[in-house]
């Protein structure tokens, strides 16, 4: 059996398509296989991915100075990503993270602002008096500290940056192929890729970077330690006679003095339908999906109303301009590894896996998609990172 191709990167979505992008910088013969994001999810049978959206956080601010350089190093991409694939993806709109004031139980505010002061982040402290002057659409009382990073913030259209990362992939002649990998198998010195359409590829080597569908059972040799959690967004349409009420919005991640109530908000963004919504995310609590098919059920399922009522009650509070707005909401994943961190490992001598977004990965997909492509290439994911992105087996 002849290779069809080098390398196969199984997933088309951030992190994917920037593995396969730079390693078609690097090499000839690779290919990237993943479907299209389904017309209807409710009724699609198939896997989804969560990068179908049109906004995600981008900061370097973070309380981890590991996902802060990752996030870093992605940023300072963001121009050219844009300017050599013709599709803009980012709003710099800025994002503020803010949290208890310091010195008391929670360290988070000092955390994230050591980790701007330990990469040099243009990033400014910003006490209770002056948040409520300068963000007159919060409302976060009185005990309590922000860090606002105005320039190299806001946030990507993931969507949009799926497509700029493929089409420069498909640019340095990387191959997009449209199918759902059903298996990945070892024979002798080749990897034998098969797919839903009855399709079969080899390759030398293959890169699994499917998200919270890497724990399907064929895809790797091993199984994967990788934690897969349901989570539930909602949405608050932002009409055009009120959309001044929040001009200048930045991206926010709050954590008030209850953990449970930790949240992400986007500022009003444009979508599909054409309406403009403002989208929060924080579930109170973990939904852990134990298999590949609970993941495709709970992506058709459109998210927790419980969850959604949840987040109802924090946008009432903290933005009591939007108390009348019912909200809409939808269904994503999360995955985590033990490490916290990305996995970026090889599962057996052919087959490597780069998943593990823990959360914080969209931002930072660029460089994590390089790290994969570095795997296949040197055989390590290489780095000046102090840690190992080791993957977990068992």
């Amino acid at each position: 059996m002849t290779a069809q191709f080098k390398y196969i990167i199984i997933g088309r979505g951030m992190m994917g398509s920037a593995a396969a992008k730079y390693l078609a910088w690097h090499s000839e013969g690779v290919a990237v296989i993943g479907p299209s994001e389904p017309a209807d999810p409710a009724s699609h049978a198939g896997v989804f991915a969560s990068h179908y959206d049109e906004a995600r956080i981008t900061r370097t601010i973070d309380q981890s100075p590991v996902w802060a350089l990752l996030a870093n190093r992605s940023i300072a991409r963001y121009d050219a990503i844009a300017s050599e694939s013709g599709i803009d993806f980012y709003v710099e709109a800025g994002c503020l993270v803010v949290g208890p004031k310091r010195g008391g139980s929670d360290p988070y505010v000092e955390r994230v602002w050591d980790a701007a002061q330990t990469l040099g982040v243009a990033a400014t402290l910003l006490d209770a008096s002056t948040l409520a002057t300068r963000f007159p659409y919060f409302r976060f009382g009185h005990a309590c500290e922000g860090v606002h990073e105005a320039s190299n913030a806001g946030y990507v259209n993931p969507r949009r940056l799926v497509e700029a990362q493929s089409r420069l992939a498909e640019k340095a002649g990387a191959t997009l192929i449209s199918e759902t990998v059903v298996s990945v198998r070892e024979e002798g010195s080749l990897v034998v890729v098969s797919t839903d359409s009855g399709a079969s590829y080899t390759a030398e080597k293959v890169l699994v970077a499917a998200g919270g569908f890497s724990i399907a059972e064929r895809l790797l040799p091993r199984r994967l330690d990788l934690s897969v959690y349901a989570r539930t967004v909602a949405f608050f349409e932002i009409t055009p006679e009120r959309s001044d009420l929040f001009e200048g919005m930045p991206s926010l991640i709050h954590q008030p003095d209850d953990p449970s109530e930790h949240i992400y908000l986007l500022p009003p963004v444009r979508y599909p339908d054409g309406k403009v919504y403002l989208k929060i995310g924080g579930d109170p609590d973990d939904l852990r999906l134990s298999n590949e098919p609970d993941v495709r059920v709970w992506f058709r399922s459109g998210g927790r109303v419980g969850t959604r009522d949840h987040l109802k009650r924090i946008i009432d509070r903290l933005v009591p301009d939007l108390a009348h707005v019912p909200p809409t909401m939808a269904a994503c994943v999360t995955s985590f590894t033990p490490s916290g961190y990305p996995a970026v490992d090889f599962a057996s001598e052919r087959i490597g896996v780069l998943t593990g977004g823990c959360g914080a990965a969209a931002k930072s997909s660029d460089e994590i998609g390089r790290l994969g492509a570095g795997l296949l290439l040197e055989g390590r994911s290489g780095g000046d990172y102090g840690v190992e992105f080791n993957a977990t087996f068992v």
